[in-house]
């Protein structure tokens, strides 16, 4: 009996620390760019959605640094046309400039 609970510490102590590597893991990856980030959710199974805490760990990864009042980082981005690239410095002191990420489709 004693070495039964021996060897059922030793399991669970393993699946703990396996599943902190696991978590830990995902979330170096979510620090990444967005690309790194989704390559790696392309390759994760289903099953693991049920047992990392996915929202969680995305809202302390990508929370940001920016308070109210600091510039905008600056960036490019090509126009609807793709002929041409805008970028947002280009507006500083200009003009308001408000970003919309998303789909009207």
């Amino acid at each position: 009996m004693r070495r039964l609970s021996k060897i059922l510490v030793r399991l669970l102590l393993l699946l703990t620390a396996l599943y902190a590597i696991v978590v830990a893991g995902f979330y170096i990856a979510m620090c990444q760019p967005p690309g790194v980030f989704s390559s790696v959710m392309t390759k994760t199974p289903g099953v693991v959605f049920a047992i990392v805490p996915f929202r969680q760990m995305w809202l302390r990864a990508r929370a940001g640094i920016l308070k109210v009042g600091d510039q905008a980082p600056d960036l490019s981005l090509e126009t609807q046309d793709r002929k041409s690239k805008v970028q947002l410095s280009s507006f500083r002191g200009a003009s308001p400039v408000v970003l919309i990420f998303g789909s009207y489709t």
